[in-house]
C-alpha cells in the first residue's frame, strides 16, 4: 500500500461567532474530528447536505484555512505547521476547482495567460515554455488550439470547467480538492467532466477530495466515500459497502432520494425537520431530531465511530441495520 497523498487526523474547525456586545462569542463547531487518507490514484467522496462541513474540510485540505485542532499532512509533510522551506512546494501539491466555472474564471484575461500564470509565480520556465505547457495543457482537457487566445464569455459552461481543470493541474499536483465540480453544470456536461477527470486520474495518478451533494454523481468517480452530517462523519468507506448496505440511516435516506436505473426498490426514508443549528447541536446522536429510528439512547447518548461490515459507522444500532439487510 502506498503512503497517502493527503492524511487528516481527528481535524477540527470552530468558529467564534459573536452574540451581541455584551455575551461571549458562542462556538461553531464546522467540522468535528474527521480523519480520511487518500492515496495516489484514488478518490475520496465526501458527500452531504449544505451545512454539514464539506466545503469547510476542503478549504483546510486545500490550505485557505487552518485547523482549530488535529494533524494534516500532505506528500509526507506536516500541512498545519509547515518548515518554511516546503511551503512553496506544498502549495503546489493540491489545487482547488471550484464550483461554478463562471466565476471563477478572470473575465478579462485571455484562456492562454489564465493557464500561464500559475507557472509564471510558481516557476522559473522561459515564456516560451510557459507558452508549450499551457497549449499542452489545454490539449489534455479537450480544448482546441484557437481556444488560446479567447476570453471566458466565449465558452459554454462545460468548456469554462475544462479551462478550470487545466488550470488546477499546470502545476503537476499531486492532489486536486473539487467543490461541487459538475453541479453548475447541464446533466449531459456533467458526465464528460466526470469522464475527463477519470481519464486525468488515470493518466496523472492523481488523489482527488471530490466534494458533492449528489450521491448519483460520486458514484461514477469515487472509490472511498465519507457522508457527513452537521460537521461530524457518520459513515465513511469503500463505496461498494456504502451503496449496497448503508448503515447509518442518514446515509440510508440519501441513498433512497438518489434516481436509480435498476429495478431494486430501497425502503423510502422520509426525513423529517430541518438541519439543526451548528450552534446548538443535539447532545446525543447529532442525527437524533430527524432520525425515524431513534431512541432514548440515541438522544442521550452520542455514538462512537467504530467498525462494522468493512467501514466506519457512527450509530448505536449499525450492526441491527446489518442483520436486516442480509
Amino acid at each position: 500500500m502506498s503512503n497517502p497523498v493527503i492524511e487528516a487526523r481527528e481535524l477540527t474547525q470552530v468558529y467564534p461567532v459573536k452574540q451581541g456586545l455584551f455575551r461571549p462569542p458562542a462556538q461553531l463547531q464546522a467540522v468535528n474530528k474527521v480523519s480520511f487518507s487518500v492515496e495516489a490514484g484514488r478518490t475520496l467522496a465526501v458527500v452531504g447536505e449544505s451545512g454539514c462541513g464539506k466545503s469547510t474540510l476542503a478549504r483546510m485540505a486545500t490550505l485557505i484555512e487552518t485547523p482549530t485542532s488535529g494533524a494534516l499532512t500532505l506528500d509526507g509533510l506536516d500541512a498545519v505547521n509547515p518548515p518554511a522551506s516546503e511551503r512553496k512546494r506544498l502549495r503546489r501539491t493540491v489545487q482547488f476547482v471550484f464550483q461554478n466555472p463562471y466565476g471563477s474564471l478572470n473575465p478579462r484575461k485571455k484562456i492562454g495567460t489564465i493557464l500561464e500564470e500559475p507557472l509564471k509565480i510558481n516557476t522559473d520556465l522561459s515564456a516560451a515554455d510557459r507558452t508549450e505547457k499551457a497549449r499542452a495543457m489545454m490539449a489534455k482537457v479537450g480544448l482546441r488550439p484557437e481556444h488560446y487566445a479567447r476570453y471566458p464569455h466565449m465558452f459554454s459552461g462545460g468548456q469554462r470547467q475544462r479551462i478550470a481543470i487545466a488550470r488546477a493541474l499546470i502545476l503537476s499536483p499531486k492532489l486536486v480538492v473539487a467543490d461541487e465540480p459538475v453541479s453548475a453544470l447541464d446533466i449531459s456536461i456533467q458526465a464528460q467532466v466526470l469522464n475527463l477527470l477519470a481519464d486525468l486520474q488515470d493518466e496523472l495518478k492523481l488523489a482527488y477530495l471530490f466534494i458533492s451533494h449528489d450521491l448519483s454523481v460520486v458514484r461514477h468517480i469515487a472509490h472511498d466515500v465519507m457522508v457527513m452530517y452537521l460537521g461530524n462523519a457518520i459513515e465513511h468507506g469503500p463505496k461498494e459497502r456504502i451503496y449496497a448496505r448503508p448503515l447509518h440511516p442518514y446515509t440510508q435516506a440519501l441513498l433512497a432520494s438518489t434516481p436509480r436505473v435498476d429495478a431494486g426498490k430501497r425502503e423510502r426514508i422520509v426525513l423529517r425537520g430541518e438541519l439543526p443549528s451548528p450552534l446548538n447541536p443535539p447532545k446525543g446522536c447529532v442525527f437524533s431530531t430527524r432520525c425515524p429510528y431513534v431512541t432514548e439512547r440515541c438522544r442521550a447518548e452520542r455514538p462512537e465511530k467504530r467498525e462494522v461490515d468493512g467501514r466506519q459507522v457512527a450509530c448505536h444500532y449499525a450492526e441491527d441495520f446489518l442483520a436486516k439487510a442480509a
